[in-house]
């Protein structure tokens, strides 16, 4: 038994279609276990029949990322949007289950600000101590219901450019405690944790038997083992705490363009064949699977 690989590619982000599940089954010759993918909106008129069949039948697994916003998110003050945060949750455990994902992950309690396109304002103490109350409640209500729908949510910490509700693993470790509910625990995202913690393999210590879904990506979100994140640390952690879930890959591409201006914080096609960065990052992630003593 492996530990699965998984890849969220940039040709997976919205609009994800038909047209794009011949994919699958390449993926499955590079060495992928296990595909993330965004959760379809309904607007985008996908037959989850369909992706099913294309998944099964390429042999991958499947996890899904929630694409919060500003009208549904579940740490608001305002009622009508928390309960839009609550009723778009409930959809997507409902593609979840459709589709047999082992997870459903990503900032689950809302907020986002850079991607939303809002500048960072001042909080009040007595609202911050809110929003994490009003995030455990509604978390708490979701696990079980994850649960019944054959899921894990992971609950996943976003640098402080990209929200202001829960940025540390420690954060994640009060909310998830709090709720305390086995469909509950800890995406932890390597990219996220080089800029918000002291130290990465203190962080996934601290997580421990939290974390079920990892992504593996690097400080300039790029392929590991081209940045100058300690990956070989980092694998010890996590064979240290027994983890045995997903290892996900998720670049943000550059391609080496390194001219002024250039937006990279940004989903977008790749420009050329990457198959075998892609088989070298794999390759990069089993040796060190196998040298700290997780499974290879």
């Amino acid at each position: 038994m492996t530990n699965p690989i998984g890849i969220i590619s940039m040709q997976f982000a919205r609009p994800f279609g038909r047209e794009h599940m011949h994919l699958f089954r390449h993926m499955r010759t590079l060495g992928f276990d296990l595909v993330e993918l965004l959760v379809p909106e309904p607007e985008d008129g996908l037959d989850l029949k369909a992706l099913k069949t294309a998944l099964d039948e390429a042999g991958l697994g499947v996890a899904l990322a929630a694409r919060v916003n500003l009208q549904r998110s579940i740490s608001d003050a305002d009622r009508g949007i928390r309960e839009g945060g609550m009723g778009y949750l409930r959809y997507c455990l409902e593609v979840a289950h459709a589709l047999g994902a082992s997870t459903l992950g990503g900032p689950l309690y809302g907020a986002p600000m850079v991607f939303a396109g809002r500048a960072p304002t001042p909080v009040a103490e007595e609202e911050m101590k809110a929003r994490g109350a009003r995030v455990i409640e509604g978390l708490g209500v979701l696990a079980p219901e994850a649960l019944a729908a054959g899921t894990r949510l992971a609950l996943e910490p976003l640098n402080r450019y990209e929200t202001d509700v829960i940025s540390l693993v420690s954060q994640t470790v009060t909310v998830v405690d709090a709720v305390n509910h086995p469909a509950l625990g800890i995406l932890f995202d390597t990219f996220h944790a080089n800029i918000e913690e002291k130290s990465i393999p203190d962080a996934i210590r601290l997580a421990g038997n939290r974390i079920v879904y990892f992504q593996a990506n690097e400080n300039n979100r790029g392929y590991p083992g081209t940045g100058h994140i300690d990956w070989t640390g980092t694998m010890q952690a996590l064979a240290d705490v027994g983890y045995q879930g997903p290892l996900t890959l998720e670049p943000f591409r550059r391609d080496d363009d390194e001219r002024i201006g250039l937006p990279i914080a940004q989903w977008r096609a790749p420009h050329e064949d990457e198959s075998e960065k892609l088989k070298a990052a794999i390759a990069f992630i089993r040796h060190l699977l196998a040298k700290t003593g997780g499974r290879a």
